[in-house]
C-alpha cells in the first residue's frame, strides 16, 4: 500500500480516482487532511475502494480526513 514513483497515491487507488483527486487539486496524501470524505465521495471516479485505501494510507501516517462537522 505504498506510493511509487511520482504517484503519491496508494497502488489500490485506480487511475480514475487518481485523476479525480488531481482534478480537484489534491496532489499529496497530506492534502487530503483538508477534505471531508463526503467531498471526495462526490468526485466522479472516487468509489468505496478508493476511499478505503486512502483512509488506510492516512491512518498509517497518523492522519485523517477532515471532520464531517
Amino acid at each position: 500500500m505504498t506510493a511509487s514513483g511520482n504517484n503519491p497515491w496508494p497502488r489500490e487507488v485506480a487511475a480514475p480516482a487518481r485523476r479525480a483527486l488531481s482534478g480537484a487539486g489534491y496532489r499529496t496524501l497530506e492534502s487530503l487532511t483538508e477534505a471531508r470524505e463526503r467531498d471526495l465521495r462526490d468526485l466522479h471516479g472516487i468509489g468505496p475502494k478508493a476511499l478505503a485505501a486512502l483512509r488506510l494510507a492516512l491512518r498509517t501516517r497518523g492522519l485523517s480526513f477532515r471532520s464531517e462537522d
